[in-house]
C-alpha cells in the first residue's frame, strides 16, 4: 500500500519499550500535546527539576558505593584487556607538592591547545586554526595556518561550462553529508596533527601536556588523506617512542561506563585501565583503507599504541573525573602531573595550562578578530553583508 508502514520498515528503529525504560513514560503520551504543559509555569517546573534531579543523584550515590567497594578493588592486569599497570593508585598531597615546586612552576612543563573558527558562504570558505604552546614561565610559541576553501578555478578557459561544474559540485557537495563531514574530518585532522607536531617539535620543555586522545581518530585514520596520515604518524612515533614524558587529558569524558567508575574515585585518586591497542585495532577494523595505507597504520598500532596507558584521575570531589593517557614508562608521574596542574584549580579539576593555552589562543587567533577580517575583506570587494546568512541553522 503506497505510503503505508511495513513491519520490516521499522526492523532498525528503537523499540517504544526502550523508550520507557529510558524515559519512564510511554512514547504515546509523550506524543500527546494534551499532556504537555500550556505556558510557562515557573513553581511547577522547579520542583520537577529538584525532584528528578534529588533521585538521579541519589540513585548515583548508591551505584558510586558499590563501585567503590565492589569493582575498584577488582582492576588490575587480570581484568578483561586490562594492562599490567592496571590498578586504583593514590597520590598524596606531599607528592604533587614536589611536582609543583620541581616540575611545573620550575618550567619544565608545557601544553599545547588549539583553536579553530571558520567561515563557510558561496564563494569561499575560510578556516583559521591557531595554536599556543605555553608554560608557567610564559608563552613560548604560537602558531598559525588559514586554509581557503575556493570551488571556482583562477583559469577561465571556458567561463560556461565552468559555471555549470560549479553548480553540480555544490548541489553534489550540499546532497552528500559524506563529502561534508570529510570536510569537518580533514580540518579537525590538521589541527590535531597540528598540535602534536607543536608539542613534539617546538616545544623544549621535559614534560609536555596535550589535548584529546593522543592516537587520535582523525590522526590513525588520517581522515581520508594518505599524507596527513603518513606526516600524523611519524610525529605520533616521535611522541610515544622518542619523547615519552607526556600526558594528555581530554577536555570531555565521553566514555560514560569510565565516567561512572570515575565518580567512585577521591581526591587524588587516579586509575590505570588498558593500553590504546584494542582502541587502535577498532579504528584500523572499521575505517575503509587503501591497502598501502591501511598496512601503514596496523603497523603503527602494532607497534606504538601498546605503550600508550588509558587512565582516569580525580583532582577534586567538587569536579567531575578526567581521563588522561600517557606513557606506560612514566605514567604514575604522568597521573601526578595531570593533577598537580589540575589542583591549581579546584573548582574545574582540569589542567591549568591546558586552559592557559586556550586563552592565549582566543587572544591572539579569536573569532572576534578573525571575523573581522573577513568582514573587511568582504568590505573592500564591494559585497558587504550579501554572501553572509542571517540566522544560523536549528539544532
Amino acid at each position: 500500500m503506497a505510503g503505508g508502514f511495513h513491519a520490516e520498515d521499522g526492523a532498525d528503529l528503537v523499540g517504544d519499550d526502550d523508550f520507557f525504560d529510558a524515559f519512564g513514560e510511554d512514547l504515546l503520551t509523550t506524543l500527546n500535546l494534551d499532556t504537555w504543559s500550556q505556558g510557562l509555569d515557573l513553581a511547577s517546573v522547579m520542583a520537577r527539576f529538584r525532584k528528578e534531579i534529588a533521585s538521579a543523584v541519589d540513585k548515583e550515590g548508591v551505584v558510586k558505593k558499590i563501585i567503590r567497594q565492589q569493582v575498584l578493588p577488582k582492576i588490575s592486569a587480570n581484568s578483561r584487556g586490562g594492562a599490567k599497570e592496571a590498578g586504583v593508585y593514590r597520590a598524596t598531597p606531599e607528592e604533587l607538592a614536589t611536582v609543583h615546586q620541581s616540575l611545573l612552576f620550575s618550567g619544565k612543563v608545557e601544553a599545547v591547545n588549539s583553536i579553530s573558527t571558520s567561515h563557510e558562504s558561496l564563494p569561499i570558505g575560510i578556516t583559521q586554526i591557531g595554536i599556543a604552546a605555553v608554560g608557567y614561565g610564559g608563552t613560548s610559541g604560537t602558531f598559525s595556518q588559514r586554509l581557503f576553501r575556493k570551488e571556482m578555478s583562477d583559469q577561465r578557459s571556458n567561463p560556461v561550462q565552468e559555471a555549470l561544474a560549479c553548480i553540480n559540485q555544490r548541489m553534489d557537495r550540499s546532497a552528500s553529508p559524506n563529502e561534508r563531514s570529510l570536510s569537518k574530518l580533514a580540518r579537525r585532522g590538521i589541527k590535531t596533527y597540528a598540535e602534536r607536531a607543536v608539542l613534539v617539535d617546538k616545544s623544549e620543555a621535559e614534560w609536555r601536556i596535550g589535548h584529546g586522545n593522543p592516537c587520535a581518530y582523525e590522526l590513525i585514520t588520517g581522515s581520508g588523506y594518505m599524507s596527513l596520515l603518513r606526516e600524523s604518524i611519524n610525529v605520533l612515533r616521535r611522541l610515544i617512542l622518542q619523547q615519552k614524558k607526556f600526558v594528555f587529558v581530554p577536555s570531555t569524558l565521553e566514555e560514560r561506563g569510565i565516567l561512572t567508575i570515575g565518580h567512585a574515585l577521591q581526591a587524588g585518586e587516579y586509575v590505570i585501565f588498558e593500553t590504546l591497542e584494542r582502541f587502535g585495532r577498532r579504528v584500523i577494523e572499521q575505517w575503509k583503507y587503501g591497502d598501502r595505507s591501511q598496512n601503514f597504520a596496523a603497523r603503527f598500532v602494532q607497534e606504538c599504541c601498546p605503550e600508550v596507558i588509558s587512565g582516569v584521575f580525580r583532582a577534586s570531589e567538587r569536579t567531575p573525573p578526567r581521563s588522561f593517557y600517557a606513557h606506560r614508562d612514566h605514567v604514575h608521574l604522568a597521573a601526578r602531573v595531570a593533577m598537580a596542574d589540575s589542583i591549581l584549580r579546584p573548582e574545574r579539576g582540569f589542567p591549568m595550562l591546558l586552559d592557559v593555552a586556550e586563552a592565549s589562543c582566543r587572544s591572539a587567533f579569536g573569532e572576534d578578530g578573525f571575523m573581522g577580517l573577513v568582514h573587511d575583506a568582504y568590505a573592500q570587494a564591494g559585497a558587504n553583508l550579501e554572501f553572509f546568512n542571517e540566522h544560523s541553522k536549528r539544532q
